[in-house]
């Protein structure tokens, strides 16, 4: 019972900081640079798939309901097919990857963390800009969608990197 609650308390967790990581924001044009995605990897790393992968569906669910969780506070279901949709249903895909990265201890060596955080990273850009191109066409969607954004995924995989070890640590 106690390691349920303390699961229970870690995925409520990260749901919160992912919703403060949302508030952190750079506003950009059609889609702001949060810190989300550290969030969303960190949640996976520390969690594991299973619960980190179902923190951010949690997070995404209360965002489709109508809290305003969403960076610039945006919640209900027109995120979902708005500009931002690609990078969010490839959030939670993202998260379980990194939980399953972090188990075969892949995350432990610190090239190769950075790289798989990087390549994850990455994933959430690509999906993101594939959305984005079916609106406004290849090019721009790379523009505007995945370039401006590799500099941050890169600071935040490290960042990443470097809190996902202490925090695998406690009893979560």
């Amino acid at each position: 019972m106690r390691q349920a609650i303390f699961s229970a308390a870690a995925i409520i967790a990260f749901v919160l900081l992912t919703v403060l990581c949302a508030r952190i924001a750079v506003p950009m044009v059609p889609v702001p640079m949060t810190l989300q995605t550290f969030a969303v990897l960190l949640a996976g790393a520390v969690l594991g798939p299973w619960r980190g992968g179902g923190a951010v569906l949690l997070y995404l669910t209360a965002a489709a309901t109508g809290l305003p969780v969403l960076s610039d506070g945006a919640s209900g279901l027109q995120p979902f097919s708005g500009p931002t949709a690609g990078y969010l249903v490839a959030f939670p895909v993202a998260a379980a990857l990194a939980g399953l990265a972090a188990r075969r201890g892949w995350l432990s060596r610190p090239l190769t963390g950075l790289a798989v955080l990087f390549g994850l990273h990455l994933l959430i850009l690509g999906v993101g800009s594939v959305w984005l191109a079916a609106r406004m066409g290849p090019g721009d969607a790379m523009a505007v969608g995945f370039t401006p954004f590799l500099i941050g995924a890169a600071v935040k995989s490290a960042l990443v990197l470097l809190a996902e070890r202490p925090l695998r640590r406690l009893p979560l």
